[in-house]
C-alpha cells in the first residue's frame, strides 16, 4: 500500500497493539498513554495518565529492564490505575499516572537519558507529575528536574522530601497496626512474628518500625547483603526465599517488593493471619482476594497502606514539611479502619471496600472538575 498521505486510504491503520498488546483494551479506563522514545540517548519510556478527575496525575518512574514492550505496558497501565486509587484513597487532590524506563538502571541509566525523559515529561504541560519508584532515586530526580518543572520526590538539598520510602515504611507499619487491631483486638505488633519480603528501600524501614514495637522479623531478599544487614541491624531472622518465609510460622506477611507476590500457590501456603505489605499490585489476579479471606486471611490492601510515600512527596507541591507529611500519613492507621470496617458492615473483601471508597471520593469530588487541563 502506498504512504503518500495525498493518496486517500493510503496511510497504513496507526498501530493499536504492543507485541499483541491492544493498549486501547488494556487501557481503557486511561485517559492517555504516552510512548517517549529518544535513540540518541537509549530513551525508552511510557507515560500512562489513568484519571486526572481529582488533579494532575501523580506517580513515581519505575526504571526497569522489562522482558518485552508488551510487558512494561502491561506494568504501567496497572501501576497508573493503582495510583489513582491511592491517591484518592489517602486524600490528596491528585490523580494517577505512572512512567517506566525500560531498561537495566545499572547499566542504561545516565544524564543524558534522564534529561530525555524529563523533555518528555515536560511535554504534557503538568498533566503528569513523576517521582522515585524502583529503580530512581532522588538524585535522579534532580537530573529530571533540569529540563521539567513537573518532579516530586528530589532530594533535601535541591528543597524535595528526599527519601519517600521513609513515610511508605511508616505508613505501612501504620496499616499493620489497624490490621492487628482488627484480628486480635490491640494495635500492636509486640510479640507477633512478622515475615517481610524484600528489605530494600521500605522493607529495611518497616524493620525498624517493627523491631521498635516489639516484633519479632523474619526477613528475605534476592540481595544476600540487604538480608545480612537487617540481622546484624537488628537482629532480624532470615529465610532462603520467598518459598521458605510464606511457609515459616508467621503472624504476618509483609510483600515489600515487587508486584504479584500473592499467587494461589502463596495463599495456600501461607499460615500467617495478615497480609500487610508495602509492594504494589500484590494480587496476581482477580479473586485472590476472596481465596484469602476464604482462608480467614486479613487482607490490608495494598495502595491503602502503602501510600505514604506518595503522601511524603505530594507535600513537596506545598513546600516540604516533613512534619507534616509525617502526620498526614499517621492517617493511615485511620483510613485502613475505614476500610475493615465498609468490608464488615457490606459483607465485601478489603480490597472491594477499598476500591469503593477510592472510587466514591473520585466521583464525588471529581464530578466537580471534569478533566484536569492545566493553566
Amino acid at each position: 500500500m502506498s504512504a503518500d498521505p495525498s493518496v486517500p486510504g493510503s496511510m497504513p491503520a496507526p498501530a493499536r497493539s504492543v507485541d499483541g498488546v491492544d493498549v486501547f483494551e488494556l487501557g481503557a479506563e486511561h485517559e492517555q498513554v504516552v510512548f517517549c522514545n529518544d535513540a540518541a540517548s537509549g530513551l525508552k519510556a511510557i507515560i500512562a495518565i489513568h484519571s486526572t478527575a481529582l488533579g494532575p496525575a501523580l506517580g513515581g518512574t519505575r526504571f526497569y529492564p522489562y522482558a518485552s514492550t508488551a510487558d512494561a505496558v502491561r506494568d504501567v497501565l496497572n501501576l497508573s490505575r493503582g495510583m489513582s486509587y491511592k491517591n484518592a484513597l489517602a486524600g490528596l487532590d491528585l490523580g494517577g499516572g505512572k512512567a517506566v524506563i525500560i531498561g537495566d538502571p545499572a547499566k542504561d541509566k545516565n544524564e543524558t537519558l534522564l534529561r530525555a525523559y524529563g523533555h518528555f515529561v515536560q511535554s504534557l504541560n503538568g498533566r503528569y507529575i513523576t517521582a522515585c519508584d524502583v529503580g530512581t532515586f532522588s538524585v535522579d530526580m534532580d537530573v529530571v528536574a533540569r529540563e521539567c518543572g513537573y518532579v516530586t520526590g528530589r532530594t533535601v538539598a535541591h528543597g524535595g522530601a528526599g527519601d519517600s520510602s521513609v513515610l511508605t515504611a511508616y505508613g505501612t507499619f501504620q496499616g499493620m497496626r489497624a490490621s492487628a487491631e482488627a484480628v486480635w483486638g490491640t494495635p500492636t505488633l509486640s510479640g507477633r512474628t512478622v515475615g517481610i519480603a524484600g528489605v530494600g528501600k521500605v522493607g529495611h524501614h518497616l524493620v525498624k518500625h517493627l523491631v521498635d514495637d516489639g516484633a519479632r522479623v523474619v526477613v528475605t531478599d534476592v540481595n544476600p547483603v540487604a538480608v545480612e544487614a537487617m540481622v546484624k541491624e537488628y537482629g532480624a531472622t532470615p529465610v532462603a526465599d520467598s518459598d521458605a518465609l510464606v511457609r515459616s510460622e508467621i503472624d504476618v506477611y509483609a510483600p515489600c517488593a515487587m508486584g504479584g507476590a500473592l499467587t494461589d500457590a502463596v495463599v495456600d501456603a501461607l499460615t500467617a493471619s495478615i497480609v500487610c505489605g508495602a509492594a504494589n499490585n500484590q494480587l496476581e489476579h482477580p479473586g485472590i482476594e476472596k481465596a484469602l479471606a476464604d482462608r480467614g486471611i486479613l487482607y490490608a490492601p495494598d495502595f491503602c497502606v502503602n501510600s505514604g510515600g506518595v503522601i511524603q512527596v505530594a507535600d513537596e507541591l506545598e513546600g516540604f514539611s516533613f512534619e507534616r507529611a509525617e502526620q498526614r500519613a499517621s492517617r493511615i492507621f485511620e483510613t485502613t479502619q475505614a476500610v475493615f470496617a465498609l468490608a464488615k458492615a457490606d459483607s465485601v473483601t478489603p480490597a472491594e471496600a477499598a476500591d469503593r471508597l477510592a472510587e466514591r471520593r473520585m466521583r464525588d469530588v471529581g464530578r466537580l472538575r471534569g478533566v484536569y487541563l492545566p493553566g
